[in-house]
């Protein structure tokens, strides 16, 4: 997925995984499993960050299937996500 962008949206983060929801792509190729990726956000506190991610599952989400549902597995997670998420709790 080198050099390739996409805008989405963060339904769910965890620790060890984040659940993403792709704005209209009409193309699930670049979402297939096993795949790594770089999640770039901004955290609560205005701090951008990278997080370094391997696709664990994804799907053309319901009804139209112009959106992407993505699970990632978050590989070494900086110590800025660790402590902001669990000041979000």
């Amino acid at each position: 997925m080198a050099g390739k962008h996409y805008a989405g949206s963060i339904e769910n983060l965890s620790p060890a995984g984040i659940y993403l929801v792709t704005a209209p792509t009409g193309n699930s190729a670049d979402f297939t499993p096993e795949a790594l990726l770089t999640l770039k956000f901004t955290l609560p506190s205005g701090e951008g960050v990278d997080l370094n991610c391997k696709i664990k599952w994804s799907y053309l989400t319901p009804p139209h299937g112009f959106t992407n549902s993505i699970g990632l597995e978050i590989i070494n997670p900086p110590a800025s996500y660790s402590t902001s998420l669990r000041s979000l709790k």
